[in-house]
């Protein structure tokens, strides 16, 4: 068979995106914080990109800087520059003679010298500084620097973290090097809650130290503030702040040993382990309740970050609603065409053209993927707001159940594109602030062949009928079914568990137990205020 070449052409399709297509749908995902970021990496990258308020400070430089400009053969050594116009233009020549002393200049002058020679306020700050006596370092910077504005940050007192707070009290607790050193690793492994890892065994073989010497420092740690810090469990956290009160009697510890019938509310059984009686149990139980299951999150790891929304969404005066963007999570740029074309009339090299031209290619991308950015958040926004008509005029009750397809259809757009606009961001509204997500549910069907129902209208009708359930009538599973039946909802048993537990709603039989053991307590405690004050006869 011989070999022979030819020559076979095909064609084929493909999709390629552009750099700038591919960025133009990584910032529509953004949210306003991250969009923030990304906009100041490109100000500092891009020279022909700047910001739009940017515009008055820019054309304020150049008088400011003829302000202070000397001229060409003009020598100026003071501060202010005050003698430039306190003198006429020919009788510089002062300058070389020798003036004699203060008093005598006044006297020349008829004035005080400060009225002559007056001094910035800054530099008048920055003398009187360097006169005082040094101070300690403060959180207002420490320093005496007065040619700086005021940080604002120290406005905001320092956070104390919890490991930090530990390392305080670990630095007078113990003088030993080899203590301190256990007691700073296992500072190290506590978490924001204030625990410490169940097993410490393979701290010791890190340290090189023996386990008993280990088991010494924890119990020194064991003792600091706040009470039930550095625990390993929750029954031993309980028991520190326990033995903290003297309150750790036989009783007390044969409860906190078996947490596990409490949480079931297994009052029987927790009275026989304990040997008491039902009052000296519900006093126990108070007790408990009234200790902190995690001393370590009233000290906060990371500040938190305020929500941000979006979107406003507000009650028109025809009756409708009124849906607009947040200007102030809104970015905005410009590109500076002036300078660009002053660069272009100077720019001899064809890389600095090509450089410039990509920098002035990428600028105009950037301002015209953020205007597209904010039409696309307000078109979804404006067509989620249409949808959910009930919801903001009723309540969640009233919440349509509702997908990306058919909110993509309405405005003329990709799903995908739909669900990139709904992600990391927030809608203020009269009913509170939601994630746009929030505002897509699942369909529940009804039971009379109606309109569908929201998943989230679902719960929300779940969540009202178990808060309004009296104690001798808790509602099953079942019965919550059959009740939503009655309403036009056809539901299974099995979703309603899946919700309930979803809002972290115990069961029937938990739920059950929990109000008579409330209602128990309550009994106790009357009877207990009615023995202590009898009425008279």
């Amino acid at each position: 068979m011989a070999l022979t070449q030819r020559l076979e052409f095909r064609q084929s399709q493909s999709l390629v995106m552009t750099p700038q297509l591919m960025q133009a749908i990584k910032l529509l995902q953004l949210s306003n914080l991250d969009l923030t970021t990304f906009v100041e990496e490109e100000l500092e990258r891009n020279p022909l990109l700047e910001r739009a308020n940017d515009e008055a400070s820019g054309g304020e430089a150049p008088a400011e800087a003829g302000q202070f400009s000397d001229s060409d053969g003009g020598h100026n050594d003071e501060p202010g520059g005050g003698p430039g116009e306190a003198f006429e233009p020919g009788q510089e020549e002062w300058m070389s003679k020798d003036l004699g002393t203060r008093a005598e200049i006044e006297q020349t002058l008829d004035t005080g010298l400060d009225n002559v020679f007056s001094e910035e306020p800054a530099e008048a700050a920055a003398r009187n500084a360097q006169d005082a006596a040094p101070t300690t370092y403060t959180e207002w910077g420490g320093g005496a620097s007065g040619d700086e504005d005021y940080n604002l940050e120290a406005f905001v007192a320092a956070e104390v973290t919890l490991g930090d707070h530990l390392a305080e009290q670990l630095s007078v607790a113990f003088t030993a090097p080899a203590q301190r050193m256990i007691g700073q690793y296992l500072i190290d492994l506590v978490d924001e809650a204030g625990y410490l890892p169940p097993d410490l065994g393979q701290a010791a073989e890190r340290l090189g130290a023996s386990q008993q010497e280990v088991e010494d420092v924890l119990a020194v740690l064991q003792k600091f503030d706040p009470p039930g810090v550095c625990a390993r469990n929750l029954s031993e956290c309980l028991a520190i702040q326990l033995r903290e009160l003297d309150r750790y009697d036989p009783a007390m510890q044969a409860l906190v040993e078996h947490l596990d019938l409490l949480a079931k509310r297994d009052i029987a059984g927790l009275r026989k382990v304990c040997g008491v009686d039902d009052e000296d149990i519900a006093d126990m139980i108070g007790e408990i309740r009234r200790l902190n299951p995690k001393p370590g999150m009233k000290f906060g790891a990371a500040r938190l970050q305020t929500m941000v929304p979006d979107v406003y969404v507000r009650p028109g005066p025809d009756g409708g609603w009124h849906v607009e963007l947040n200007s102030d999570t809104l970015p905005r740029v410009l590109v500076n065409q002036t300078y660009y074309s002053k660069l272009s009339k100077k720019i001899g090299k064809d890389v600095d053209k090509s450089y410039f031209n990509d920098a002035l290619q990428n600028a105009t991308w950037l301002v015209r993927a953020l205007d597209q950015r904010a039409r696309t958040i307000l078109k979804v926004a404006t067509e989620i707001v249409r949808q959910q008509d009930g919801f903001f005029t009723l309540g969640v009750a009233h919440l349509r159940p509702l997908n990306l397809k058919a909110v993509a259809e309405a405005i003329q757009m990709h799903e995908s594109t739909v669900s990139r606009v709904t992600a990391n961001k927030y809608m203020a509204t009269n009913r509170g602030t939601f994630e746009l997500k929030y505002f897509f549910t699942a369909s529940i069907p009804s039971a009379d062949g109606g309109e569908a129902h929201s998943a989230e209208a679902v719960r929300h009708r779940i969540k009202q009928l178990i808060e309004s359930e009296e104690p001798s009538a808790v509602l099953s599973d079942d019965a919550i079914v059959e009740r939503l039946r009655v309403s036009g909802i056809d539901i299974a048993r099995r979703t309603v568990a899946k919700y309930r537990e979803a809002m972290r709603i115990p069961s029937s039989v938990q739920r059950r137990r929990d109000k008579q053991s409330a209602l128990g307590n309550v009994l106790s405690t009357a009877m207990s205020d009615r023995s202590r004050n009898p009425e008279p006869a």
